[in-house]
């Protein structure tokens, strides 16, 4: 399975605990069970899954930093899912250019979400990896 498609499992997993409020333990098992993953890509979708569950809080302070006149609560579950996707990757995946995180969030903004969304996304985690370069020096853009 391409890593592109392991994101959009993730992103769904994602999703799907967000909607609903089960147990996050029996999901994670039971999703990753229903698309028979290989391991590689088990270990991938389990780590940006817990990870971003686990760091939900920060996640979500770091997005609404970068939203200009919009609150957290106003945004779709759907690109709220891969926003936090793409933050917990830029943030705690060294593996992934935080380039990737921003063209794959808007590819999937693309395909499950409304028309302007790849655009909003897009504009959002741009604010971020800029305030993250000025305030570092990075350079991963």
């Amino acid at each position: 399975m391409s890593r592109r498609t392991a994101r959009e499992l993730a992103f769904k997993l994602l999703f799907q605990l967000d909607i609903q409020k089960e147990e996050p333990e029996e999901q994670i098992k039971l999703f990753a069970d229903e698309n028979n993953l290989e391991d590689s890509d088990k270990d991938y979708i389990l780590n940006v899954v817990c990870g971003t569950r686990e760091s939900l809080n920060e996640i979500d302070k770091t997005i609404e930093q970068y939203l200009k006149g919009w609150k957290i609560s106003r945004i779709s579950k759907v690109d709220l899912s891969i926003l936090r996707l793409a933050v917990y990757e830029i943030l705690n995946r060294e593996d992934i250019p935080s380039n990737v995180s921003i063209n794959e969030a808007v590819e999937i903004a693309k395909t499950y979400s409304g028309e302007e969304s790849g655009a909003f996304i897009n504009g959002v985690l741009a604010k971020f990896i800029k305030a993250r370069v000025i305030t570092s020096g990075e350079t991963q853009i």
